[in-house]
């Protein structure tokens, strides 16, 4: 069943949400070439502590195994839900960073891919064009048109660019918990409801620079391309109202791009 929220329950999402990019706005500037992913995990839990929110990611438990970590780290290949280690980040490295805030029992959720050093050129492009995905996926939730408007936006760009759509994983709703109804697919596929005043959700293209397939390393979590090849991922959390569309996490890719 799609929530609808109200106009306080969509201040205290805006509010988390703000939260989460202020987050995202100091470590990004931490990584880079040398840091082990742990060390970002740590200050993670430490920042969002400090700041009075809960680690949603962390002990998130769909699967037999809890996620271990407050914030998911995939690099290159990885496309989604990489568990912090003591793996160091390399010059080139395309790093995506996904995290939610739980801020007074209000769900944030935000995704950006970072170029650690210089990436080639192939790279560069593909996160470009993922966080164009993104935005044309925006562009397209309107109040009163259909949901899979997004998706076909999505898949568009990332085909009209020669890339690979994950999938087996998509959007959601959110806000007052991490995952809630309805999907939000970045391909057209399933459930198409009415997109209402009220309704909150994340939208997060995942695209790969060869095909869309994927598969699940031994620890659960880890989602990887079946071909090696680079994969990158951006999301926002969006608030639909009957005369606009309202990005409620920041654009930051004007710090990465």
């Amino acid at each position: 069943m799609i929530r609808l929220k109200n106009e306080k329950q969509i201040d205290g999402i805006r509010t988390s949400c703000k939260l989460l990019s202020s987050m995202y706005r100091e470590l990004i500037p931490l990584v880079k070439p040398g840091i082990q992913t742990i060390d970002i995990d740590y200050w993670v839990q430490g920042w969002i502590k400090k700041m009075g929110g809960i680690p949603v990611f962390l002990g998130y438990c769909p699967k037999k195994k809890p996620y271990p970590a407050a914030i998911c780290i995939s690099i290159n290949d990885e496309v989604i839900h990489g568990i912090p280690c003591k793996r160091k980040i390399h010059e080139g490295d395309l790093v995506s960073l996904d995290c939610g805030i739980d801020l007074g029992g209000f769900i944030s959720d935000q995704a950006i891919s970072i170029e650690a050093g210089k990436v080639s050129d192939a790279v560069h492009k593909l996160n470009k064009v993922t966080n164009e995905c993104l935005y044309k996926g925006i562009d397209a939730a309107k109040q009163g048109d259909r949901l899979l408007q997004i998706s076909r936006a999505v898949e568009k760009h990332a085909k009209d660019n020669g890339y690979g759509i994950v999938e087996e994983y998509c959007g959601h709703g959110v806000g007052l918990a991490l995952h809630e109804d309805p999907h939000v697919p970045n391909y057209p596929h399933g459930a198409n409801p009415k997109l209402n005043n009220g309704m909150v959700i994340a939208i997060e293209p995942m695209i790969n620079m060869g095909t869309g397939n994927v598969a699940i390393l031994d620890d659960d979590w880890t989602v990887v391309t079946e071909d090696e090849k680079v994969s990158a991922h951006w999301e926002h959390t969006i608030a639909i109202f009957g005369n606009k569309t309202e990005i409620l996490t920041d654009r930051l890719e004007d710090l990465l791009l």
